[in-house]
């Protein structure tokens, strides 16, 4: 519950109550490695801080090698099928924990409860929702203005051990290039 803390007090003052308050609706998940914990079509109920690990947000497809990953997450960062979380509607796409994954969460109805009860609870939604729309926007831009080396060189420098643990596969799919593509990228760096 520390490194919840830690990271929300960095943008502001929590008061004992509400800290107690929001604490008590906050469930602790452990999820194995390559377990997908939100399936295809399922509604996403949680808003999640991971405290260890690294999850994948990937598009499913027939083939496993036709999967389109378009996000990771990873410890000290907040977790949803953010889309599916607001609108309670099913996900267009699946969350994978990379390795084992602890996860700090917080249910839909719960949260509305922290959000009408606590003064921390709005700051927690617009939080989760800047860092997921900040994500997303980054990625649109790397996507349309860098080419796939310049992605790939910004990925590792900006998340160096990701190379350790994430498979060359999902990177290359996250970069929009061929596992083939990467290959070669790595061979003339």
């Amino acid at each position: 519950m520390q490194q919840i803390k830690t990271y929300l007090e960095e943008i502001a003052t929590i008061s004992d109550t509400d800290w107690t308050f929001f604490t008590s609706k906050l469930v602790r998940r452990i999820i194995p490695k390559k377990d997908i914990f939100l399936k295809l079509h399922d509604i996403e109920n949680h808003i999640s801080f991971i405290e260890s690990g690294v999850v994948r947000l990937f598009i499913p497809k027939d083939n496993p090698e036709k999967e389109i990953t378009f996000g990771f997450s990873f410890t000290n960062q907040f977790v949803s099928a953010y889309d599916s979380f607001l609108t309670q509607t099913p996900s267009a796409y699946e969350l994978q924990a990379l390795t084992k994954t602890t996860l700090l969460s917080i249910s839909y109805s719960d949260l509305q409860a922290v959000y009408k009860t606590t003064q921390i609870g709005n700051l927690i939604g617009r939080l989760t929702a800047e860092r997921l729309f900040l994500i997303k926007s980054k990625r649109e831009q790397h996507l349309l203005n860098l080419t796939a080396e310049e992605r790939y060189l910004k990925l590792f420098k900006e998340r160096p051990e990701l190379l350790k643990i994430i498979p060359l596969k999902y990177i290359s799919s996250y970069i929009g290039v061929t596992p083939q593509a990467l290959s070669r990228i790595r061979k003339r760096l």
